[in-house]
């Protein structure tokens, strides 16, 4: 039986996500067709502003899938040490981004999409955030409820 590190309190676990925010280059993004059809990408983000910024094709079926229901759970991490979280989702044309957030997007990602009018923007604002690295941390995991920190 493999030996767990302790359980982090509510404080790390919060640092912790935001360091994962903060560095991690890509997340799953889920969606659903207006049939109820999953949908499961990776796209690389950003973390601006307590948001999760990323950029793709406007005519990508998780675009439309995410245009009509305004709703994501994006997953950033590993199994062993993973945000999930659930968001409203906006998809801005491509100069409607703020160019602070572009920027932002643009220096992580070493291009930019914008000027590229094929491409639109993704926003994401998390409203819950789940943390966990293992079974002994399932306990106290919702670290953000209605858009608010709990810790």
């Amino acid at each position: 039986m493999r030996s767990l590190p302790p359980p982090r309190d509510a404080g790390q676990r919060k640092k912790d996500a935001l360091r994962l925010l903060a560095t991690e280059e890509d997340a799953w993004v889920s969606s659903a067709s207006p049939d109820g059809a999953p949908t499961l990408v990776p796209l690389s983000f950003v973390w601006h502003r307590e948001r999760l910024v990323m950029s793709t094709k406007g005519t990508n079926a998780t675009v439309r899938n995410l245009a009509a229901r305004g709703a994501s759970r994006v997953a950033v991490g590993t199994t062993r040490d993973v945000v999930l979280a659930d968001c409203t989702v906006e998809v801005l044309a491509n100069a409607a981004l703020p160019q602070d957030a572009a920027d932002a997007l643009a220096t992580k990602l070493g291009w930019n999409p914008r000027g590229h009018e094929a491409w639109v923007f993704l926003r994401f604002t998390p409203h819950r955030l789940l943390v966990w690295r293992e079974e002994n941390e399932l306990a106290g995991r919702e670290l953000m409820r209605d858009g608010a920190w709990r810790v």
